[in-house]
C-alpha cells in the first residue's frame, strides 16, 4: 500500500485587517489634495489666459494704430507719385521739340526710379517697425510664460 505523504502544517498567516474608517479618511485626504491641486492649476491657467488676452488686445490696438500709419504713408507715396506724373505730363505737353520731349522723359524716369527706391526704403522701415510693435506684447507674454515654466 502506498502511503500518503505527510503534510506539514503551515503556520497560520494572518491577513491584514481592513479599517474602513482609515480608508475613508485617506481617500478623503487624497481627494482634497487633488481638488487643491486642480484649483491651483485652474488659477494659474486663468491668470495665464488673462495675460494672453491682454497681450492680444494690446497687439490688436497696436496693429490698428500701425495700420493707420502705414496707410497714411502709402497714401502720401501715391499722392507724391500722382503729382509728379501730372507735373511731368504738363511739361511734356509744353515741350517744343522731340529732343526736349526725350530729355524730359529720361529725367522723369530717372527721378521716378530714385524716388521709388527711397519710398520702398521708407515703407520697409515703417513695415519693419510695425511688425516689431505688433509682436512686442505677444513676445513679452511668451517670454514671461517660458521664464515661469523654467522656474517651476
Amino acid at each position: 500500500m502506498e502511503t500518503m505523504p505527510t503534510t506539514e502544517k503551515t503556520p497560520d498567516t494572518a491577513l491584514p485587517t481592513f479599517d474602513p474608517s482609515k480608508a475613508t479618511a485617506e481617500f478623503r485626504a487624497a481627494a482634497e489634495k487633488g481638488v487643491e491641486k486642480s484649483k491651483e492649476v485652474l488659477t494659474k491657467f486663468k491668470a495665464d489666459s488673462e495675460d494672453a488676452q491682454k497681450a492680444l488686445e494690446s497687439s490688436f490696438e497696436t496693429a490698428k494704430a500701425v495700420g493707420s500709419d502705414l496707410s497714411l504713408k502709402t497714401i502720401a507715396v501715391l499722392r507724391a507719385n500722382t503729382e509728379a506724373a501730372f507735373s511731368h505730363f504738363e511739361a511734356l505737353i509744353a515741350a517744343k521739340s522731340p529732343s526736349e520731349f526725350v530729355e524730359l522723359q529720361t529725367a522723369f524716369v530717372r527721378k521716378q526710379v530714385e524716388t521709388a527706391v527711397e519710398q520702398a526704403k521708407e515703407l520697409q522701415a515703417v513695415t519693419t517697425k510695425a511688425v516689431e510693435d505688433v509682436s512686442k506684447p505677444i513676445k513679452s507674454a511668451f517670454e514671461k510664460a517660458v521664464k515661469e515654466l523654467k522656474v517651476a
